[in-house]
């Protein structure tokens, strides 16, 4: 397993070792023990598994309070995926990391809790999945608006397909003024 770390503080890229023959190919997507000597938490309590079509953004969202850590991979397809930085005080607030997820890479990307999350499908279709280290709350669900002109993020979708939620995001600022945002929390050095 190669960990790579992005810019972002936490925010890690994950490559298992995938065995290939003729038969097919074999990896572990997680194993608690690895992962956790990688800093991940070693509980997670519940999957999600979405399917999109090409062109379909998701994101960006968080909980709050509530925050949400995910273990990002593609079983099928591609996606572009991001992680922005969202924690009221931090050095980095407003500053994200993209990754192209795909099923033939195998590769992961973790979100620690307290960044906002989106993917864009880049392949006809996708099959995503993620393990959160907390429950899906409905009443602590947001959405940061997926083309904050602050952020500028490259979408690879140049009119991409949202929902009529996601469509209704919350630019950063706004987020910030409504104290809606999850704390900045150093990392123990």
């Amino acid at each position: 397993m190669k960990i790579e770390r992005t810019e972002l503080d936490g925010v890690l890229v994950i490559s298992p070792d995938v065995f290939r023959d003729d038969r097919g190919e074999f990896y572990e997507a997680w194993r608690r023990e690895r992962y956790a000597e990688a800093g991940l938490p070693a509980e997670f309590v519940q999957d999600n598994i979405s399917v999109s079509r090409r062109g379909v953004l998701r994101g960006l969202h968080f909980q709050h309070p509530r925050a949400q850590g995910k273990l990002i991979f593609v079983l099928q397809g591609e996606v572009y995926d991001v992680a922005v930085d969202i924690r009221a005080g931090s050095p980095s607030l407003g500053r994200w990391a993209a990754v192209t997820l795909s099923a033939d890479d195998r590769r992961q990307l973790w979100i620690p809790p307290g960044f906002a999350h989106g993917f864009c499908v880049t392949s006809d279709t996708a099959t995503v999945g993620y393990k959160c280290t907390d429950v899906y709350v409905p009443g602590t669900e947001r959405c940061l608006i997926w083309n904050e002109p602050a952020l500028a993020i490259p979408w690879p979708a140049r009119e991409p397909i949202v929902s009529a939620k996601d469509a209704q995001g919350r630019r950063l600022r706004e987020l910030e003024r409504a104290e809606e945002l999850p704390p900045y929390r150093a990392t123990p050095a």
